[in-house]
């Protein structure tokens, strides 16, 4: 091995790691970005974390959240990870410092398959891996999807390099990366993925029909298939354990036919049009990938004292808040609910993916091409209703997937990838300086010129007006206008800048084919302008600002009197919060067990008792949640705390049963229903109760004596047998119950209860969460590790003893 020839591709990554660093330069000071969806994570995961520290082993499941649900998809460990371990040691550096290493590390390994010089695949990376989209969801905290994003290129790469008749190379690269891809636990991100690889696929499908390569495709096809399933294999047990959760979240169909208010359910496998399309791209959104602030950034934009909306206030609220509201301006003016910065890829990658349409020939535009309008059509989302409805109904998982938005993660690849192919080809000598001439002048018109439009009529285009400014209006008139000429103001100046950066590059090139300036003062000029332009973008949201100490980070929470007081009590209970919104909180399983949680795929069924009984206060439902402390804001919207005395507690023995034949009867049943003495049973359980017939013991009694989170003991005496209910979430598929160490069948309660039948006598039963998906899993995982390691060496020695 040359070492010479491996020095460029070690001062590349040396680049990633100083620039990564810099970036996220308070790392080096032991400070950590504050990431709320991280904060949330910690509060949900905190019992894990403890049975983690104190049994080392996984509990994989927690009572902190929902009542009880699986911690598949919040926070495990699975045995024989190794592709986890691996990802640890490439993803060496401090969080977040380690996703941006990543995304540059990834691309460049794309680049440098499709044969761009080191130096352009450098600064290329640079310009993928600070697109402002990539940068937010560090700092909110979006990791999962910041880790698969990170991948996709690699995962590219193997596949190019298949189709490209390395078949060893591309075989053990595609493994390896979709590996690496899935196990980042992003299926929605993995997903999309899959689209691009479709029309990747479709495009050279084509191509092979033309040119009657039909056996050389699917052959490569073959190989690529044996590739993923083994990358699939093994994420075996992740895989498994997320799909059985998935059929019990609210990313699965419902049993139910009707809504909290009696209206008619819609009729769907996954989650709700509505929902999924809540966060849709606007079409006039979609130029916030080219200026910036198109649509006003986000909705807490930076605007300081020089601006309209401090002028405003200053004299009426006083220049302390008035500052504090210019500081965090509603700016974004689109229609997603919540924007936390746009989508930008850069004016000046922009500009070369144009450039790319007249000077990059052969499938791979065609297929980057298509990629991107495909991206951009679905994120539209209800703004584009025809196709987004055709992939929510026929399309296979689209409809597991909320916020559409998102999957412009596609646009925000291809763009910046034929972008540098469109550089590299004006950098090759093979290609006219005409056609280079006409390339660009084509594409200076184009770009530059919608930029000189937008700087010049822009403001007058649109109303700039937001659905958000009547709030605004009514805390103060005249607010909405100070708003308003706020994003007239940034918009104009985005529209310049973009306008400014395409000029002076397009310059640059215009030089080069003159040869004013050299190859490398080019590349020098390029890396200069895609950091001002990407890194300058970037700053704006996610800066040093955002960063904490270690220490408050690992307890985003602080306790309260009230927490501590709570916490006073050593028994199993729950804690109802309604100082926050339950179903999106994760501060409250911080401290206790809490009623409510913090999570994207919510448990089914528990959402519905939320929605359907929670929600409208039904006290006999938070009672037989055990709901033992409830927290409630006064009139003046301070926090007390009340305690429930009329908590059903652990466990009871019901005094009637009814039967009830479907989800919707099951759900109604508890409107009125007193749950300390009756139990409502769907009657696909009444084989479990064995014609059971109550009978009357005063002196019957069931306590808790050993709790953890996947192992519960109670200790039960009665003089008849009795139809127990306890407080813990049904789940089928792991929680095993057994009577004096006898495995026994239970069912479900209430909607989200267990209960079972208890034997006259004195017992001890014992519910145990056994999870048999994991052992499954963990021998398809052992099975794959083998077969991945033994292919390519096989083929390796194979091929080495052909060429002998």
């Amino acid at each position: 091995m040359d070492f010479k020839k491996t020095i460029p591709y070690l001062i590349a990554v040396l680049t990633f790691i100083i620039i990564s660093l810099a970036y996220f330069s308070p790392v080096l000071e032991g400070k950590k970005l504050f990431q709320s969806d991280i904060a949330q994570f910690r509060g949900m995961s905190k019992e894990v974390q403890e049975f983690r520290a104190e049994h080392g082993e996984e509990p994989y499941w927690t009572n902190r959240a929902f009542g009880g649900m699986p911690t598949y998809q919040l926070s495990t460990y699975y045995p024989n990870d190794y592709i986890k371990k691996i990802d640890s040691v490439i993803r060496f550096l401090p969080r977040p410092a380690d996703y941006l290493f990543l995304y540059f590390l990834g691309f460049f390994i794309l680049l440098l398959v499709l044969k761009v010089g080191w130096k352009l695949a450098v600064i290329g990376s640079l310009a993928f891996g600070f697109s402002t989209y990539f940068i937010i969801i560090l700092g909110v905290g979006h990791n999962a999807k910041a880790h698969a994003i990170a991948y996709m290129p690699m995962v590219l790469a193997g596949i190019l390099l298949v189709f490209k008749n390395k078949y060893l190379q591309g075989f053990t690269l595609t493994s390896f990366a979709m590996a690496l891809e899935i196990n980042a636990s992003h299926p929605q991100m993995t997903y999309y993925l899959l689209f691009m690889i479709f029309i990747f696929g479709v495009v050279y499908l084509i191509s092979a029909i033309k040119n009657k390569e039909l056996l050389s495709y699917f052959k490569r096809i073959a190989i690529l298939f044996v590739a993923v399933f083994l990358a699939v294999g093994v994420n075996a047990t992740s895989l498994l354990a997320t799909k059985e959760y998935a059929s019990q979240s609210t990313r699965s169909k419902s049993e139910l036919t009707i809504n909290p208010d009696g209206s008619a359910k819609e009729n769907t496998s996954g989650l709700s049009k509505s929902y999924i399309t809540e966060y849709s791209y606007g079409i006039l959104e979609t130029f916030d990938l080219f200026i910036p602030r198109f649509m006003g950034g986000s909705n807490n934009e930076n605007l300081g004292k020089g601006s309209n909306t401090y002028t405003f206030l200053k004299d009426i609220a006083g220049r302390k808040q008035a500052l504090g509201y210019a500081e965090n301006a509603p700016m974004y003016w689109g229609n997603q609910p919540i924007v936390a910065a746009p989508a930008y890829i850069g004016a000046i990658m922009l500009f070369l993916f144009v450039l790319g349409l007249f000077l990059v020939k052969g499938n791979l535009k065609k297929w980057l091409v298509a990629a991107t309008i495909f991206s951009i059509l679905m994120s539209w989302g209800k703004n584009f209703g025809f196709l987004t409805d055709l992939f929510i109904d026929y399309v296979p998982l689209y409809n597991k997937f909320r916020a559409v938005s998102s999957i412009q993660v596609i646009a925000e690849l291809s763009i910046p990838l034929l972008g540098i192919l469109a550089i590299q080809k004006f950098l090759d000598n093979a290609i006219s300086k005409d056609d280079k001439i006409d390339a660009l002048k084509k594409s200076v018109i184009i770009v530059a010129g919608l930029a000189l439009f937008f700087t010049l009529a822009g403001t007058s285009l649109f109303s700039f007006e937001s659905f958000r400014d009547s709030r605004f209006e009514n805390m103060a008139p005249g607010f909405s206008d100070a708003l308003i000429a706020d994003r007239k103001e940034i918009f104009f100046q985005d529209s310049l800048r973009t306008l400014i950066l395409i000029s002076f590059f397009a310059l640059a090139l215009w030089l080069f084919i003159k040869e004013k300036i050299n190859k490398n003062i080019l590349l020098g000029v390029f890396l200069i302008f895609v950091m001002i332009d990407m890194v300058g973008i970037a700053k704006r949201y996610v800066n040093n600002d955002d960063f904490i100490t270690a220490s408050k980070l690992e307890k985003p929470f602080v306790k309260g009197e009230m927490d501590a007081e709570i916490q006073k009590d050593k028994g199993h209970y729950r804690v109802m919060n309604f100082m926050v919104n339950p179903m999106n909180d994760g501060s409250t399983s911080f401290f206790h067990n809490s009623i409510g949680g913090y999570h994207a795929a919510k448990p089914r069924r528990y959402q519905e008792l939320y929605d359907f009984q929670i929600a409208k206060n039904n006290i006999d439902v938070l009672n037989m949640l055990n709901a033992k402390y409830i927290i409630f804001p006064d009139e003046n919207n301070k926090a007390n705390v009340q305690l429930n005395d009329e908590a059903n507690g652990n466990a009871w023995f019901a005094e009637n049963l009814k039967y009830v034949n479907s989800a919707n009867e099951e759900i109604k049943a508890l409107d009125s229903l007193n749950t300390k003495h009756t139990a409502i049973v769907n009657v696909e359980f009444q084989n479990e109760l064995h014609d059971f017939e109550f009978q009357k013991d005063t002196t019957a009694s069931m306590k808790l004596v050993k709790y953890q989170a996947n192992d519960l003991i109670y200790e039960s005496n009665s003089n008849v047998d009795q139809l127990a209910v306890f407080s813990e979430m049904y789940y089928k598929n792991g929680w095993n119950a057994y009577v004096d160490g006898i495995l026994t069948p239970h069912f479900r309660a209430d909607y989200v209860l267990r209960a079972m039948i208890i034997p006259k006598g004195e017992h001890k039963i014992e519910f145990k969460f056994e999870p048999q998906v994991i052992k499954t899993g963990n021998t398809i995982t052992l099975i794959s590790y083998v077969l991945m390691l033994l292919i390519p060496v096989g083929w390796y020695f194979k091929e080495k003893k052909k060429n002998v």
